[in-house]
């Protein structure tokens, strides 16, 4: 490293400084125990961290932390760590979506504000990944991620059990009195056996993948277990491999090319990813001015068949993920059919291609292989348009009933997930294995933050009689552990006067996903007579961050971003106030 290489980093405007600034900088920083030399122009590496004990996911990543700064420091860096939020949707209300886009603002100006070169993210819980990505690809310093991974297979019984999968099939369990309350608290407690985020193809593990497809993360390293010792293998991987991004100025704004983009989108559908990475790869691409449209994750995916055996949509979990070879062994499958843009460049410094040279796969039950794959091509998320959802919608087919794939139906209408909640256990409630289900109010302004509502449980009386599934249409999200025939996203929503609120009890719905329709069999006239009589619904907040959030989110179809965030804003030094 040359003197000039050295004098160039961003951080020596900040402990290159002469006179006074450069003194109160550096001897600041020493009240740590840093000697004068590690201020002599190498790369400062910030490790942004959301560990924290409310976001059970995110837990451990202190530990997670220690490793990459053995590889800052190894490779020649200055690590220096530093917390952010954590928007862990375990525990925050009323939904942690509500919170990304604060975390993703929080992310990006804490980046832009310190004397940092690089940066590693560490997250865990599905909006802390998208939160960072979409933070740092608005500053576009050097930036990897490490995802915590995933827990161990829970275990029940003998049976493999799944975070979030089985809280729903428990819970039917309870109301059909297949299971008592005794044993569902025992197995409450069998679900979460380590350190990690959920252990299904959840939209924490998704997006894991997702970060892993886009090349912003080393290859392999969504899958380890958070508690296996590779885990912390790669997160010291990762902090000697950001010394280097630096060296080479490879920023996000390489990386998330369209082609990027494009590789993930197909790459959800290989894995059988959740729905929740339209929301977050929208976004993010706004992010960095790459064009990516609703509809894009439905043409894109025609001939990408479900690859990976896990739930929700299938039976294994991501322990067997990645002894079967993780996603590595999932693109090198992908790039036998030319499905991916193999030129794309990572930041490991090569091509996808490159980097799944020797990807291996495992068996063939876990991670299926192209010309017998677990379920065939145009099985991923379908997107739906009609006069129910003229910005679209979305429907994860592989989790969802196909009897119900081709559906008719007169609508039962609730105005929040509450009112439902209040009478579904009603034996008396007027619903039969016909009716669609309609949750409204439950998108990004009008719950706000658009929770995880969409799959809300059957009726009891259903339940008991022997029912499985039913269509239900919300404008709210669904957990990507989630399943049924649920769709999800309808823009727009209600609460602005989206056509989702102007449906009455007995309209009939139809829901036909191979032609990719959501239709409301309501005359023309009819909507408009309604339309008249709407009003929208009073604000609910007159400040603080909900107010700033419910004046400013976009719609689902464009990522429930904020319009002002849209775009990079670089990272020149601030303005030295000493």
């Amino acid at each position: 490293m040359t003197d000039g290489q050295r004098t160039s980093r961003r951080s020596q405007a900040w402990f290159g400084a002469q006179g006074r600034g450069g003194m109160i900088y550096r001897s600041w920083m020493r009240n740590q125990g840093l000697g004068h030399e590690v201020f002599d122009g190498r790369p400062v590496i910030g490790i942004a961290t959301s560990a924290s004990e409310l976001a059970p996911c995110n837990a451990h990543l202190t530990h997670v932390a220690e490793a990459v700064k053995r590889g800052v420091w190894q490779a020649g860096g200055l690590p220096l760590q530093f917390p952010t939020m954590a928007t862990g949707e375990t525990l925050m209300r009323p939904t942690a979506m509500l919170y990304r886009n604060l975390m993703a603002m929080e992310v990006e100006e804490l980046i832009r504000a310190n004397p940092l070169d690089g940066v590693v993210l560490l997250s865990g819980c599905d909006k802390t990944t998208p939160a960072m990505l979409m933070g740092a690809a608005s500053v576009d310093l050097p930036a990897v991620m490490v995802t915590g991974g995933p827990m161990l297979n829970g275990k029940y019984r003998g049976q493999d059990v799944g975070s979030g999968t089985h809280v729903w099939k428990f819970e039917e369990d309870l109301k059909a009195g297949r299971m008592t309350q005794e044993e569902c608290f025992f197995a409450e407690g069998c679900m979460a056996r380590s350190n990690g985020h959920c252990m299904t193809m959840g939209t924490a593990s998704t997006m894991a993948c997702v970060a892993e497809a886009l090349g912003m993360q080393l290859p392999g390293s969504a899958a380890w277990p958070a508690v296996d010792a590779r885990r912390m293998e790669t997160a010291q991987a990762a902090g000697r491999r950001i010394v280097g991004m630096v060296e080479e100025e490879l920023r996000p704004s390489r990386i998330l090319t369209r082609e990027a983009f494009e590789n993930a989108v197909r790459v959800n559908a290989a894995v059988g990813g959740s729905t929740n990475a339209v929301i977050h790869l929208t976004a993010l691409a706004g992010r960095v001015g790459v064009e990516l449209s609703l509809s894009d994750f439905d043409d894109l995916v025609r001939e990408v068949p479900t690859l990976v055996n896990l739930m929700p949509s299938g039976k294994y979990l991501m322990e067997d993920f990645c002894y079967a070879g993780g996603l590595p062994a999932v693109l090198a499958e992908l790039l036998k059919g030319e499905l991916l843009h193999g030129d794309q460049i990572t930041v490991t410094g090569r091509t996808v291609a490159e980097n799944t040279e020797h990807a291996e796969r495992v068996g063939s039950d876990v991670i299926t292989p192209l010309d017998a794959a677990f379920q065939p091509a145009g099985t991923g998320i379908a997107v739906l348009r009609g006069n129910l959802c003229p910005d679209g919608a979305v429907i994860k087919q592989s989790a969802a009933s196909p009897h119900l794939l081709t559906h008719r139906g007169p609508a039962r209408v609730f105005d929040s997930p509450e009112a439902y909640h209040e009478v579904v256990d009603d034996p008396e409630l007027d619903v039969d294995e016909n009716t669609v289900v309609v949750i409204r109010n439950a998108g990004p302004k009008g719950y706000p933050g658009m929770p995880e509502v969409s799959n809300v449980p059957l009726p009891a009386k259903l339940l008991k009689a022997g029912v499985k599934d039913l269509v239900r249409v919300c404008d709210g999200r669904m957990s990507g552990t989630g399943y049924g025939t649920v769709v999800l996203h309808v823009a727009p929503e209600a609460a602005v006067g989206g056509p989702l609120a102007l449906v009455r009890d007995g309209d009939p719905v139809v829901l036909d996903v191979p032609n990719r329709t959501l239709h409301l069999d309501v005359d023309d006239a009819e909507l408009d007579r309604r339309r008249q009589l709407w009003s929208a619904p009073a604000e609910q907040y007159a400040g603080g961050y909900t107010w700033l959030y419910t004046q400013h989110v976009e719609q689902a179809d464009r990522g429930a971003d904020f319009g002002f965030l849209r775009g990079r804003r670089g990272h020149d030094v601030p303005r030295d106030s000493h």
